[in-house]
């Protein structure tokens, strides 16, 4: 596909997103110029490692294919339990004209939750995963100036969650500067845990060709933008001590890393169900409510009609064509004031042929980090009990950290949609 002016707009958006950071900095005479300029060479370097180098497809297909087999895995324990709910035999006839069991969120997606929060944990006991984080610790150190200590926080939250990052590194917590503090929380409102990141992969891969392969590059080609937007609003000081780079989660055996990684699977699960029920709950009470209005341009009025008008010209700003841009813009609301779960869930039931591949990749990476209100909640509940003497600070910082979260996912989007759609 040859390169067209849907490609250069999104580049107006990254001047866009970098200028109102800027508006909102503390100090706004320390623009980090030479880190600007790193960030964005690392986010186009990534987008091109990914899927340009020669084989690159191929290594993301293999982690598609890893990303079925897991699914597969925890479809195979889901059935035992909750049997054809969960995608096993039905002990009935539902259908007589076709043979497709109904998709339960609950019972499909849950689950692989707990089996990629166990996952995890193990390969942390192992040692693998804990040397990739340090290798993007280092990566992120070397060239973008963080501290060790920042650097492995930031690496563990493309990973991890938002709140489990940060035990990676709880030894040094209460010695983070403010800067430090600030980064770390833009950073994982921008990227996504690997337990949900997973799951959004289940959910798009009907309607997205190599959905796993674009979920795991959103979450890491958001951790520069992160970086970059929080260093911009809150720049660190010139005397700010270095901290050491060193690890301080660890596990007592394999055993031990499958319980605590069920345990804390089981939080996350039961946070995303209980989130979604309300949520979903509130937005039929608030649509129920805006019916009452009169229709706005013959259309009864929504929260996602009201979401599509206000976010239609950021969606067509990133890169996604007018004639898809209210679609688009629903999305980008409903992924900032109710939560990206029900983002993906959305657009996952778009059919393929109301949206073409490419807008729907383009929101695939603009929707796939935690930067919504109710995580904001989530953020703040785990950081408090982590770090009880800075409550204030943490509370101070977090909704100022939800802005600069959201504007990196559209960052990222914004670099994948300057890129010919034919590399992807």
């Amino acid at each position: 596909m040859p390169y067209s002016f849907e490609n250069a707009r999104s580049l107006i958006a990254l001047v866009v997103i970098i200028a109102i950071c800027w508006l909102l900095s503390e100090r706004k005479g320390r623009f980090p110029v030479f880190l600007a300029i790193g960030a964005l060479a690392a986010q186009a370097g990534l987008v091109l490692a990914l899927f340009a180098i020669p084989n690159s497809q191929a290594v993301l297909n293999g982690v598609t294919g890893v990303v079925d087999a897991l699914a597969t895995s925890s479809d195979r324990g889901a059935q035992f339990v909750f049997g054809h709910l969960s995608g096993g035999q039905s002990p009935f006839v539902m259908e007589p004209t076709s043979s497709s069991l109904p998709f339960i969120f609950g019972f499909r997606v849950l689950p692989l939750i707990l089996v990629i929060s166990a996952l995890s944990a193990l390969l942390w006991h192992w040692r693998i995963l804990k040397w990739i984080t340090r290798f993007f610790g280092f990566l992120f150190e070397k060239t973008m100036g963080l501290g060790g200590a920042s650097a492995l926080a930031v690496a563990a939250n493309i990973f991890m969650g938002m709140v489990e990052s940060p035990i990676v590194i709880r030894g040094y917590l209460d010695k983070l500067s403010r800067s430090e503090l600030f980064l770390m929380m833009v950073v994982g409102l921008a990227t996504v845990a690997g337990s949900t990141m997973i799951a959004y992969a289940v959910i798009l891969s009907p309607v997205l060709p190599n959905a796993a392969g674009h979920v795991l590059a959103a979450s890491i080609i958001s951790a520069p933008a992160g970086i970059l937007l929080a260093r911009i609003m809150i720049p660190e000081a010139p005397d700010a001590p270095p901290l050491s780079y060193e690890v301080t989660l660890k596990y007592e055996s394999s055993m031990d890393a499958i319980t605590k990684g069920v345990q804390d699977g089981v939080m996350v699960a039961v946070n995303v169900a209980a989130f979604l029920i309300v949520f979903v709950a509130f937005v039929w009470i608030i649509n129920g409510m805006l019916a009452l209005a009169p229709p706005l341009n013959g259309e009864v009025v929504t929260l996602q009609l009201l979401f599509g008008y206000a976010f239609a010209p950021v969606a067509w700003l990133i890169g996604v064509p007018w004639n898809e841009a209210f679609a688009a813009g629903n999305i980008l609301g409903t992924k900032l004031f109710l939560t990206e779960f029900i983002a993906f869930i959305e657009l996952g039931a778009i059919p393929a042929e109301d949206m073409s591949e490419r807008t729907r990749m383009i929101l695939t990476y603009a929707i796939c980090g935690f930067a919504n209100v109710a995580s904001v909640g989530i953020m703040t509940g785990g950081m408090t009990v982590l770090m009880p003497a800075r409550r204030s600070e943490i509370l101070g910082l977090a909704w100022k950290a939800l802005l600069p979260g959201f504007m990196a996912t559209l960052m990222t989007a914004a670099i994948v949609a300057a890129f010919p759609a034919g590399m992807f």
